[in-house]
């Protein structure tokens, strides 16, 4: 019998303010990435528990395409296993939207078809259910 909490998908976005650039040609660091997988894992935990959970650990990460301030990211989460207290969860981090400062101070374009800039996948925990 499969879990229905298996599947959920929890989405967010974010534009990536220039404060944010780590390094040259306004790069920013991976770890961002990391960051935004544990707000959205926050939200898996709270929509399948009712509890915010903790992230345990990552199993994989791969970081696959640069992310720029000036970009807007698309942040998702998907159960793929639940266990008595784990849930593993894979994550992407998507580029949606990129700034274009060679067009102009506030250009920007949509990317079609968005760029896959981290993957990752991670086991949280939730308390024991009463």
């Amino acid at each position: 019998m499969s879990d229905p909490r298996v599947g959920l998908t929890v989405i967010h976005r974010r534009y990536v303010p220039y404060s944010h650039a780590h390094y040259a040609g306004n790069l920013v660091d991976g770890a961002y990435a990391l960051g935004l997988f544990g707000d959205v894992a926050t939200e898996v935990c709270i929509r399948t528990d009712g509890d915010e959970g903790l992230f345990a650990s990552y199993s994989d990460v791969q970081f696959r395409a640069a992310m720029r301030a000036g970009d807007v990211l698309e942040v998702s989460a998907t159960v793929t296993r639940v266990g008595t207290r784990s849930r593993t969860i894979d994550f992407a981090a998507r580029v949606v939207c990129r700034g274009r400062p060679d067009r102009g101070a506030s250009a920007a374009e949509v990317l079609d078809p968005p760029i896959v800039a981290v993957t990752a996948t991670g086991t949280v925990v939730v308390p024991p259910q009463a």
